[in-house]
């Protein structure tokens, strides 16, 4: 349930925008309103980089061994494209889940940290690309300014630019902002991580060949080891696997291709591994995966 008034308004609006469950796109750019009447299932899916905010119920999220549970109190940065695990906990028709989803623009990111100053130092290591930071009141009124552009469409192209910059630049400067600048702004280590994954996303199904990714990131490959785990949780081959899992599901799913023809075409040689590493992530082997997938809806963005 919303536990203050800023939330309760934010609820009353995502409600309004949202007739029935599910991702609602909008008018206005990479703003997203998701609605859910019953906790969900876990989804296993490629999150891109977004800021999630929460004014109903609360949602668990996994990434590799970590856990993050969020609500209306705290919202959730992803910075970089990582493979997660997300859950809806609190949910129920009376109060359904609601939440906003806004993809972050690099290119925006970028512009305003040249206002906003340097990044975190050199010296501070790599962080995580997924974090919480506690909701202000200053980021539920930015919130909500963007939020409420709904209910004015006649308004949308002329003031929606500047309601994004003005929760942008709230989300950079926020307890946890230091972590997004990492990964938007300079050219350390984290900026050679983002790179990295970019990459990984172009080329998942080519043959990965760790001390050549590294030269090519001007990183020797412990250091490369390092700083990629300390921001996605995971080794460059662990990354490259969930790509190539989760890019083999939606070809069977979207394409109907078989399991083997998937994972051929994903860069897997042997059936045999695909099938057994596909169960342990979806929990599932393919055939079933599939009929699960088309009985409860298909696959949907995370949020």
């Amino acid at each position: 349930m919303a536990t203050n008034a800023p939330a309760a308004e934010l609820a009353a609006q995502i409600e309004r925008h949202t007739p029935d469950d599910g991702v609602h796109g909008t008018a206005i750019p990479r703003l997203s309103l998701i609605r859910l009447s019953h906790p969900g299932e876990p989804l296993v899916l490629l999150h891109e980089p977004a800021v999630c905010i929460v004014a109903q119920g609360s949602k668990r999220v996994h990434l590799a061994d970590e856990v993050l549970v969020y609500d209306a109190s705290r919202y959730l940065v992803v910075s970089v494209d990582l493979p997660i695990t997300g859950q809806v906990l609190e949910a129920s028709p009376l109060a359904p889940y609601l939440c906003i989803r806004l993809d972050l623009d690099a290119g925006e990111l970028a512009r305003l940290l040249l206002e906003l100053g340097p990044p975190a130092p050199a010296s501070q290591g790599p962080t995580r690309g997924l974090f919480l930071s506690a909701m202000t009141p200053a980021m539920h009124d930015a919130v909500l300014r963007l939020v409420r552009l709904l209910d004015t469409p006649e308004d949308i192209a002329a003031l929606a630019p500047l309601a994004v910059r003005e929760l942008m630049y709230r989300l950079l400067k926020g307890d946890e902002g230091w972590r997004l600048r990492q990964i938007a702004g300079g050219d350390g280590q984290a900026r050679r991580i983002a790179r990295a994954i970019g990459w990984l996303k172009q080329h998942f199904a080519e043959p990965l060949r760790i001390d050549e990714f590294a030269r090519e990131l001007h990183m020797s490959p412990s250091s490369l080891h390092h700083h990629f785990k300390a921001v996605t949780a995971m080794s460059p081959l662990q990354y490259q696997k969930q790509l190539r899992l989760q890019e083999a599901r939606r070809l069977m799913f979207s394409e109907s291709l078989d399991a083997t023809t998937a994972a051929l075409r994903v860069g897997y040689e042997s059936p045999t591994q695909f099938s057994r590493e596909y169960s342990r992530l979806f929990g599932d082997p393919p055939a079933r995966d599939l009929r699960r997938l088309r009985d409860t809806g298909g696959l949907v963005r995370p949020a």
